[in-house]
């Protein structure tokens, strides 16, 4: 298991974007997460792994501070974003405008395609028609989705196939222009070729935000990641260079045999 001495210790190549101490997240008296310490640098993708109920999407959810819709999950300990601690911030909206979060299935608003991702931009004050133009365009440029779309803009968003809408729903997080973006299992609804083109695209956004990137892939962590954590039955087993995991070179045998497909 990964420490607390052990995270402080580490080599710290850039400066911290996140930094989790001795997470626990419950669901009435359940578990999900238990005493998690690990950092997330500035500009790199930090991959999560693990089979299912690992605690996961819990761990993207309490960055988010998602919570506080849920009335039976519990969050203890302490996690500082650019240096503040998001467990006492008052402005919860504020803090989800800095940090982007995009789940496995689309969420689509009843908007049009354009509207969907105008809305964020709209509701921190830009209003030029021009500048939102240019901002849609870019935000579903990057989300592999623009020439799918650019001639249908007034069109509802919940018209596009699940894997447009799943890159609607990038694009809109992406409109926010966050500090850190969140997917978790992004290309379950996205066939492979644009599976890899978004590949592509985080690989570039890399040099502007913070991504995390949970996925049931572990292939797609390795081509992506610049550090991957695995996640097991509510415990972060290990942390370490994504190269490093994947070539041998990982401390804990579950984490070899998760990334060797010996269970899942």
């Amino acid at each position: 298991m990964v420490t607390s001495a052990e995270a402080v210790v580490e080599d710290v190549k850039q400066p911290l974007k996140l930094d989790v101490r001795d997470l626990s997240i419950y669901y009435a008296d359940t578990p999900a997460l238990e005493n998690v310490t690990l950092d997330v640098r500035e500009h790199e993708i930090f991959g999560i792994i693990g089979p299912a109920n690992a605690g996961k999407t819990s761990f993207l959810k309490t960055i988010n501070r998602m919570d506080m819709f849920t009335s039976n999950m519990k969050v203890q300990g302490d996690i500082y974003f650019n240096g503040f601690d998001i467990r006492k911030t008052r402005n919860i909206y504020a803090l989800r405008s800095r940090i982007g979060v995009v789940f496995p299935l689309p969420v689509g608003l009843p908007l049009t395609i354009y509207e969907n991702v105008a809305l964020a931009p709209r509701l921190s004050g830009v209003s030029n028609k021009a500048e939102l133009d240019i901002m849609v365009e870019r935000c579903l440029t990057r989300a592999a989705l623009w020439d799918e779309v650019k001639d249908r803009l007034d069109s509802l968003g919940s018209l596009l196939s699940g894997g447009q809408q799943q890159r609607l729903t990038i694009a809109r997080a992406l409109s926010q222009e966050p500090d850190v973006l969140m997917l978790d299992e992004f290309s379950i609804a996205v066939d492979p070729v644009t599976t890899m083109r978004i590949e592509d695209v985080l690989k570039e956004l890399k040099s502007e935000m913070t991504i995390i990137l949970v996925t049931n892939l572990v292939q797609q962590a390795r081509r992506l990641a610049d550090r991957t954590a695995f996640f097991l039955e509510g415990k972060c087993v290990e942390i370490g260079d994504t190269e490093d995991l994947f070539t041998g070179n990982a401390k804990q045998q579950s984490t070899i045999d998760y990334i060797e497909g010996k269970f899942g």
